[in-house]
């Protein structure tokens, strides 16, 4: 079974999820992971489909989405890779405050600088209002109490506020 990572970007309108995914199951692939948001109107997703479709086999079923110009496709094919060793620990890391360039790359260096991965990141501008949530996964061993203190201290300098918690498995 082959793995393939499809991107679909553009325009929003109703009904391209679907669109998309009937062609995909059409060709008897299986959706096995996925993201979709809307990005100030535009539209973007990103599937991880499994089966026996070649790369060539994908981008010419998915070609009539991209007819109008509206819509992007990309399609390539993945390793598929061990699934990664789950003996960390799992956190909600969020920050809210004054937008400001800078926050995400200060934020998320502190728990890369322990060696911790960030497995999901949304941010939000309401206003002037900056919101950003993120799912983060500890190493083993990682001082939570001291990337919690690292993380207050990058948010006073940002002027933001910033709280991590342990994830509940129903979180996730």
């Amino acid at each position: 079974m082959t793995l393939h990572a499809i991107t679909v970007l553009g325009h929003d309108r109703p009904g391209i999820i679907a669109e998309t995914t009937d062609r995909l199951a059409g060709l008897g692939l299986n959706l096995e992971d996925s993201t979709m948001t809307l990005l100030r109107g535009h539209f973007a997703m990103t599937l991880i489909c499994a089966g026996e479709a070649g790369d060539e086999a994908i981008e010419s079923a998915l070609a009539p989405l991209t007819a109008d110009g509206s819509l992007t496709v990309t399609v390539r094919e993945v390793p598929a890779e061990e699934a990664a060793s789950a003996d960390g620990t799992s956190w909600i890391l969020s920050v809210h405050g004054g937008d400001r360039p800078g926050i995400v790359s200060a934020v998320v260096a502190v728990i890369a600088g322990v060696g911790g991965n960030i497995t999901d990141l949304t941010t939000r501008l309401a206003g002037d209002l900056y919101l950003l949530v993120a799912e983060v996964d500890l190493p083993a061993g990682a001082d939570a109490s001291a990337v919690e203190r690292d993380l207050a201290t990058v948010a006073a300098d940002l002027g933001v506020g910033v709280t991590l918690r342990a994830a509940e498995t129903d979180e996730l």
